[in-house]
């Protein structure tokens, strides 16, 4: 399978999943010569590999076709980030409303390690498609994180592979429902110390998770 076959397969799937409603969230690959997105507005069930946009490393279009209204997320995430060989962003259902009480998603299971950290952060709130929240998800994002949640938004994740910034996101949802959970339960979640998360992270490595 191609790059961008893959690329339309992947916003099928989670289109189908229900992380992308009302033709919401974006995908991308990075290009030799920049990246290629999602375009803005076509639903992707009618998706296909013609309709993808490529981009140079500042968003400006290569060819026909508009990208996604968060090409400046995607820009600055690959300006920002060498590792990031795929970004995909979705507004999954759990993890957005758990964006909308701006809240990140604290260490209640192992599992946040996929994350690169300790913890998901949520990125200050800024509106969508602007600069503004490119930067913010940058900053919240830092050097190493390879997931975030957008205050009142969605979810951000990355890798370096298209699989894996998806299989990121798939479990950035898991979690945030687990979370949710706990507090609709009036369950007080018992956090995970660095210790135990940096033995979780060491046992997972070469365990198949996102990259």
């Amino acid at each position: 399978m191609t790059d961008r076959a893959a690329l339309v397969a992947a916003a099928r799937a989670l289109d189908a999943a229900g992380f992308m409603p009302q033709k919401s969230g974006n995908l991308s690959l990075r290009t030799p010569r920049g990246f290629v997105i999602t375009p803005s507005g076509l639903p992707y069930a009618a998706l296909t590999e013609a309709d993808l946009v490529e981009c140079a490393p500042d968003g400006a279009p290569l060819g026909s076709g508009r990208p996604s209204s968060e090409w400046r997320l995607h820009a600055t995430a690959y300006r920002a980030r060498a590792d990031a060989q795929a970004v995909v962003h979705t507004h999954s259902p759990r993890a957005t409303a758990l964006s909308c009480a701006r809240r990140g998603i604290p260490p209640i299971h192992y599992m946040v390690t996929l994350s690169g950290g300790t913890a998901i952060p949520c990125a200050a709130h800024a509106t969508f498609g602007t600069e503004a929240l490119a930067r913010s998800c940058v900053a919240a994002l830092g050097g190493t994180l390879r997931a975030t949640l957008l205050a009142n938004h969605g979810v951000v994740a990355l890798g370096a592979t298209l699989a894996g910034a998806v299989a990121l996101a798939r479990e950035v949802e898991n979690l945030a429902g687990q979370y949710l959970d706990l507090l609709a339960a009036r369950l007080d979640p018992v956090l995970l110390d660095e210790a135990e998360l940096a033995e979780a992270a060491a046992q997972l490595k070469g365990y198949g998770r996102p990259a």
